[in-house]
């Protein structure tokens, strides 16, 4: 057995466990760890945490996050003058923190999404450089209805 086929094996059997619905939303959340060289091999295999998922007797919604910041840069109207002055993005940063988290709180938060359901969120590793993992996962924490 592969690493990603083992990781899909260990999500269904943690899924499958009964979820206490008074865990507070930081206790919600689930990280599949995994070598980053197989990132490609897990992506083609997503739809497997998916079934894992339904196979568990729970709800799935996927979001993915990876191309986040280079939709708001494009939409940015200071855009030019970052790619110009880097250094200035700093200040920018914030707002698309505020960005991201408003998207993933969307999904948390999106009609039949209920304390049943899996919100997945692929693409954590494109926040690199840009913002933290637990800077968005506090953001939303409040949200979670289910599992994050």
């Amino acid at each position: 057995m592969n690493e990603i086929e083992t990781l899909v094996q260990k999500y269904e059997e943690y899924a499958r466990l009964p979820w206490d619905s008074t865990l507070a939303g930081p206790q919600k959340v689930w990280f599949a760890i995994y070598d980053p060289n197989n990132e490609r091999r897990l992506r083609l295999r997503i739809q497997e945490f998916e079934s894992a998922t339904l196979r568990a007797k729970h709800t799935w919604r996927l979001v993915d996050i990876t191309e986040t910041f280079a939709q708001w840069m494009a939409n940015h109207e200071y855009r030019e003058e970052y790619f110009k002055q880097p250094d200035d993005m700093d200040l920018a940063l914030a707002d698309y923190e505020k960005h991201l988290a408003d998207l993933v709180q969307n999904e948390l938060t999106f009609e039949g999404v209920d304390a049943n359901t899996v919100v997945a969120i692929s693409g954590i590793g494109s926040l690199f450089g840009l913002t933290r993992a637990s800077t968005l996962l506090e953001a939303v924490a409040p949200h979670i209805r289910g599992r994050l």
